[in-house]
């Protein structure tokens, strides 16, 4: 999915008023897709990052396209500055010092591998968000934690600790999916 500035200023815009709208009424901003062009209402799955000072201050998102692009990212909006167990919930005097980005997620696919160098081999950095499973355990990255982890090694350890697992942790059960992402912010 490619939109352009226009509806990339429409998602941003809308983030900002979900939070808002949260603070106010403890929900998320309510849209009527009969307002928004196709591209905007077709299903995708995003990411909303907020920070402030160039510090993260909350990060919620969908692995799957399951409600439509503008309610995914009101909904994640909210939950990234109302809802993420990592911080406590954004006051009303944070908001306006809030930078949002917005990461919309390309369709996952399986990697292939029979060893961690393997995958190792296969990903590419600055390139691959990557989603890690094993069993009921999962956690993912997007491709701009690259920024922070730039070794592959290294950025797989630490995707491993996010789905609860050792960071040397092994087993032929992992499953692991790529996706790209459109950020804009």
């Amino acid at each position: 999915m490619s939109l352009n500035k226009r509806q990339q200023e429409v998602l941003l815009k809308l983030a900002r008023q979900s939070i808002e709208n949260g603070y106010k009424t403890g929900h998320p901003l309510g849209v009527d897709l009969r307002d928004y062009p196709p591209e905007l209402v077709k299903p995708g799955a995003t990411f909303v990052t907020l920070e402030k000072r160039g510090r993260l201050r909350g990060c919620i998102g969908m692995l799957e396209a399951v409600l439509p692009l503008v309610e995914d990212v009101v909904e994640n909006a909210f939950s990234a500055a109302f809802k993420d167990p990592r911080f406590p919930p954004v006051e009303k005097n944070e908001i306006d010092e809030l930078d949002i980005h917005i990461s919309i997620l390309g369709e996952p696919e399986p990697i292939h591998f029979a060893s961690e160098q393997e995958l190792l081999d296969q990903i590419r950095p600055h390139i691959d968000g990557l989603i890690l499973q094993e069993g009921s355990q999962r956690g993912t990255f997007l491709p701009s934690v690259w920024e922070t982890l730039p070794d592959k090694k290294q950025f797989l350890r630490h995707l491993k600790n996010k789905a609860g697992l050792p960071a040397d942790y092994w087993s032929d059960a992992i499953k692991v999916y790529r996706y790209t992402t459109e950020m804009f912010g």
